[in-house]
């Protein structure tokens, strides 16, 4: 399991302010939004097969599988943060920014679809 840094109630607010100004906000904001739902993809899937990168802020392993120690994981998912918090809210879909070029995806089980979101979509 995966121990907890940021506070849910601290991450799921980053991610509300995010999310109230557009993205257009303060980059350690940004930065708390973006180390929560990591966090959280890596408390709701544990594992070590996929690695989730979201430079510059960082990086877990999820999903049950084949256990990664070092060098290249099997599968890796690597975004922006803007696109990652896009996906975590529910803004954009899985298929969508995979097919707009939003996340570069390889290996076999390079895929977020069934994880998403992790905090309830936008109303409106």
């Amino acid at each position: 399991m995966t121990r907890r840094r940021i506070p849910d109630t601290e991450g799921r607010s980053a991610v509300a302010s995010w999310l109230a100004t557009g993205g257009h906000i303060d980059k350690d904001v940004i930065a708390t939004a973006v180390r929560w739902a990591l966090e959280e993809l890596a408390e709701r899937a544990p594992g070590q097969s996929v690695e989730v990168r979201v430079p510059p802020h960082g990086a877990t392993q999820i999903v049950e599988g084949s256990v990664h120690r070092r060098g290249t994981p099997p599968a890796v998912i690597e975004l922006g943060p803007d696109v990652f918090l896009s996906l975590i809210s529910g803004e954009t879909s899985w298929p969508d920014a995979v097919a707009g070029g939003l996340v570069r995806a390889s290996g076999e089980r390079a895929d977020l679809e069934g994880l998403l979101p992790l905090v309830p979509p936008p109303s409106g």
